[in-house]
């Protein structure tokens, strides 16, 4: 019947039920996209599962990582620069740990967000977790908790120590998967490929580490990265005094294994690990987990919190420290010239 008494043509009918159609069509869209919206942002995932998931995809991305290295098939690439000047290395290892990382989680949890020093979107493999959970999990974490999808960023590091890789210093590597929630550091996992040792931890449940009975202050050892161990000298040096040992080392996995008490006979020990110029947060967000989880801390270096949402660059700086008193550390640092955070 057409409004208000008004005689239309067929066509006008036909016109004026399309708008009604119409009308009746965005409502009922509409509803159903704010239902769907709902839905999703509803959606948890519990954390225990998501700490076996993440020990599964460091296990599989190293074991891509050894298989290319032994087969000596790296297919050695350049893809650019560091913010210390040396050549960023890419390998045939790096990628194929990736892709085994990124889509045994991605396939897992479609929805949640993950971050990955590598992209590669050739090959999606077709992996999905079988969740099965170790029994070194199952013991130490009762349960874990629940988590809204959308609190949690995903951080992995399929081949941490590249430029060691290519150079057959196989200690130095890792492969590393971070969780954080809202921002902070709540799992950490790092799997040493070559000798199958792997740390995990979930903040407030329990870890497969502990820290060391004792650490020295008096100065500390301090393990710092051998692409600029002389540049970050006279800053460690100022801080703890000259008779102060520097350890270089490759790897940010590598460097957290050494302030704890690894079961790794090939981890050496030291009591700070400092870092003075730009870094990547898939390289140091397991290792924030697992200081956190074990009383310790990872900070910038003016004792600031890490946010691990958002950019993947932290400007900082950062000072990580165990069983000590952190802020003590942060006191005794010199001032840092903001022309560093490159």
């Amino acid at each position: 019947m057409a409004p208000m008494g008004i005689r239309l043509s067929p066509l006008g009918v036909a016109v004026f039920c399309l708008l009604g159609l119409g009308v009746i069509y965005h409502l009922y869209a509409g509803v159903i996209s704010n239902r769907i919206a709902a839905f999703t942002s509803k959606r948890t995932v519990n954390l225990r599962d998501l700490l076996a998931l993440s020990v599964e995809a460091a296990v599989q991305g190293g074991r891509e990582v050894k298989r290319v290295r032994e087969e000596d098939k790296l297919e050695e690439k350049t893809k650019g620069k560091t913010k210390e000047g040396a050549s960023e290395k890419l390998t045939q290892g790096d990628l194929n740990s990736h892709r085994k990382m990124y889509y045994l989680i991605k396939n897992t949890y479609p929805y949640v967000q993950v971050n990955s020093e590598e992209h590669d979107e050739t090959n999606n493999e077709l992996g999905v977790w079988n969740r099965d959970i170790p029994a070194d999990i199952l013991k130490s974490v009762e349960g874990g908790r629940d988590v809204p999808a959308d609190s949690i960023t995903i951080w992995i590091d399929p081949l941490d120590a590249t430029q060691e890789y290519t150079e057959n210093l196989l200690k130095y590597v890792t492969t590393m998967v971070c969780v954080a929630v809202d921002g902070k550091p709540v799992i950490g996992v790092i799997h040493k490929p070559f000798t199958g040792y792997t740390a995990w931890a979930l903040v407030g449940h329990g870890s497969n580490m502990k820290p060391r009975t004792t650490y020295n202050m008096n100065p500390p050892k301090v393990i710092v990265s051998r692409s600029h161990a002389g540049k970050v000298k006279g800053f460690i040096e100022e801080a703890f005094g000259n008779t102060t040992v520097i350890l270089p080392a490759g790897g940010a996995g590598y460097k957290v294994l050494a302030l704890l008490d690894p079961l790794d006979e090939d981890i050496e020990k030291a009591d700070v690990y400092i870092h003075v110029t730009f870094i990547k947060k898939w390289d140091i967000c397991a290792g924030n987990a697992l200081l956190t989880a074990l009383g310790g801390h990872m900070t910038t270096l003016k004792g600031e919190e890490i946010d691990y949402s958002g950019a993947a660059g932290n400007r900082e700086g950062l000072l990580a420290s165990i069983k000590v008193d952190h802020q003590d550390l942060v006191a005794k640092l010199p001032a840092w010239d903001s022309s560093d955070k490159h």
